[in-house]
């Protein structure tokens, strides 16, 4: 009985939470329908569609009228029996206005309300340049781009996309216009049955460095170099330079090696004629500066805070700045694996100390030393150890690498003695002696010990012993039984 219960006061909560989910789902689904409604009835560019629904209500005299009106193929629109209008073309405010017009002229006390109950949903047909062609779902207020991105090809233009209406009339769209410029008459709303023909692009060229808006874009016919830099590139920035403009060409689409051609300014202001996949790199005077090498224990990038065995990296200075000034601004360089106290530059074959340490904390330090072009910065690597005992088949300590786990530290001990260690259990505690996670990085000066917990070698151990105690036991019973 009780388990009979039991089964019944489950299937119960499962039928709530099923009609809990789907209540929720009805939820949105209305939310979403009142937001179109809404929307639509607000908006003056609702075009009347093709399965509307309306809702028209007035007095007549002392009776009170509520009229459904739907909109079918025709668009012919029913006004109660006062009146047929033709709503093919017209956005709801204006068939609105038709509507209470009519209404008002014939009963001028009516309190007429007209308002759109159920905006319609259609099919719009998408091909050409995408990987499948596909039906989507769209109404009135549906733009072209909002079905558009889906499921392109490398291929695929926004330059050129030509909507074909159910009429037959075509007219051609430049979505980069709307998204770049905010022309919204190149992202029109979708109607009943239209086709979206995504053309293929015809060139597609890059352009890096020294400008404001760098990326890859898609030339129309006629656009050049010109163009690409000051309009898609919306300009050069300050100390862009100009005299030895680089454009990485492939002619062959198979050729995978692109050859470079350097062009003058002159090039430029001829508008040089660009191909498909061309890439200009137009670089600054800031590239030219002199640099100093720094190298050693520092990451490899400002966006990766990576350490490997050793890094090198080529940083600009000004000019008759001391070192101090150097330093300081580079300091995101340096880890707590760098030696600052012993660092060194190699300039000319010689070797000059310089205790970043002081230079980081102490800030009336001038060191006098001005860095000199192509000087190399040397960072040491701070030496720490990490202590690997127990369980190990070769326990000691080894030198610290950064971002290792202890994986790593127990593969350079030997691995586990499976003779000992079962499971691969360990303890792992930090240079205060605080025990930590097996899941993070280790840390310097930690201590990994592969616990002993096998139960095979506690029973080596202690077998022999329990054995001759057994042994003597028997003998002694043996000579007391013999003595009798």
């Amino acid at each position: 009985m009780r388990k009979f219960s039991f089964i019944v006061i489950i299937s119960l909560m499962s039928s709530f939470l099923l009609f809990s989910e789907s209540d929720r789902d009805e939820e949105k689904t209305d939310d979403l329908f009142n937001e179109r409604v809404q929307f639509a009835m607000s908006n003056p560019d609702y075009m009347v569609t093709a399965g509307d629904m309306y809702l028209l209500s007035y007095a007549a005299g002392s009776s009170y009228v509520n009229y459904s009106i739907p909109v079918d193929n025709t668009y012919e629109i029913k006004v109660a029996n006062l009146a047929t209008i033709d709503g093919k073309g017209k956005t709801f405010l204006r068939l609105k206005k038709e509507v209470e017009a009519i209404v008002n002229r014939n009963y001028p006390m009516g309190g007429v309300r007209f308002v759109l109950t159920q905006p319609a949903l259609f099919n719009v047909f998408v091909k050409g340049e995408v990987n499948a062609a596909r039906t989507e779902n769209a109404w009135a207020m549906t733009r072209l781009g909002e079905v558009f991105e889906k499921d392109l090809t490398d291929y695929s233009s926004r330059r050129s996309v030509t909507i074909v209406s159910k009429e037959g009339k075509k007219n051609v769209y430049d979505l980069y216009k709307c998204y770049a410029e905010g022309d919204f008459s190149q992202n029109p709303y979708l109607r009943p049955e239209d086709t979206i023909i995504v053309n293929r692009y015809d060139r597609k060229v890059s352009v890096s460095g020294a400008v404001e808006r760098p990326g890859t874009y898609e030339l129309l016919p006629g656009e050049q170099i010109n163009e690409l830099i000051k309009i898609y590139g919306n300009g050069l920035r300050s100390r862009a330079d100009m005299s030895c403009v680089e454009l990485s060409r492939s002619e062959d689409i198979t050729d995978s090696a692109n050859h470079i051609i350097y062009l003058e300014e002159k090039d430029v202001s001829a508008n040089f004629t660009l191909l498909d996949r061309d890439s200009v790199y137009i670089r600054s005077f800031d590239e030219l500066r002199p640099v100093i090498f720094i190298e050693g224990a520092i990451i490899v990038s400002q966006d990766s805070a990576e350490l490997i065995s050793s890094n090198r990296r080529a940083v600009v200075f000004e000019k008759n700045e001391d070192y101090v000034f150097f330093v300081r601004r580079n300091k995101d360089l340096f880890t707590e694996s760098s030696d600052l106290e012993n660092a060194y530059i190699l300039r000319d074959n010689s070797k000059i100390p310089l205790n970043l340490q002081v230079i980081l904390y102490d800030n009336e330090f001038v060191s006098g030393l001005s860095p000199e072009k192509y000087d190399t910065l040397i960072v040491p690597f701070k030496q720490s150890f990490i202590t690997v005992a127990g369980a190990v088949n070769k326990p000691g300590r080894y030198p610290y690498i950064p971002n290792r786990t202890w994986e790593y530290y127990i593969g350079l001990a030997g691995g586990f003695d499976k003779t000992q260690n079962h499971g691969e259990v360990i303890n792992i505690r930090d240079m205060n002696n605080r025990k930590v996670s097996k899941n993070g990085f280790i840390t310097p000066e930690s201590t990994i010990t592969a616990v002993t917990n096998a139960p095979t070698y506690y029973f080596s151990i202690y077998a022999p012993v329990v054995t001759t105690l057994l042994s003597a036991v028997s003998t002694i019973f043996t000579i007391i039984a013999v003595t009798r």
